[in-house]
């Protein structure tokens, strides 16, 4: 158990939970990166397109319930890291793809960096 101010929060056994945490966290990252692009397509929560409004919802709630998975054996600052950091290197790529963002060159630097960070947190976890 590791303690939280004065709780005790459980901690599941580290060896095939581990991996399927992972798994569950980079899927959570995933739909981060639909529920994102779902808010973009529905126009600011617009009436005229319900689906996309539906799609984000329906998204973001399995996002947070697979992190929220993913948690239970992954640090809280490292899961919301690689979750984060999915969900903004992938929304700039698909901001890039569909909506025809421009990129700098020090943007894809760091887009580069953050998927390296994001790589460099799951080996060193």
């Amino acid at each position: 158990m590791r303690t939280i101010g004065h709780a005790q929060a459980p901690l599941l056994p580290e060896s095939p939970f581990l991996a399927m945490s992972w798994f569950y966290l980079v899927f959570a990252g995933l739909l981060e990166i639909g529920f994102t692009t779902a808010l973009k397509m529905s126009n600011g929560f617009s009436l005229e397109r319900p689906k996309y409004i539906l799609v984000f919802t329906a998204f973001a709630l399995a996002s947070f319930f697979l992190l929220n998975l993913a948690m239970r054996t992954i640090s809280l600052g490292t899961a919301y890291a690689v979750w984060t950091g999915i969900g903004a290197a992938g929304t700039a790529v698909v901001g890039v793809w569909f909506f025809h963002d421009t990129l700098t060159g020090l943007q894809i630097f760091f887009l580069c960096l953050l998927i390296a960070s994001i790589i460099g947190l799951k080996l060193v976890s």
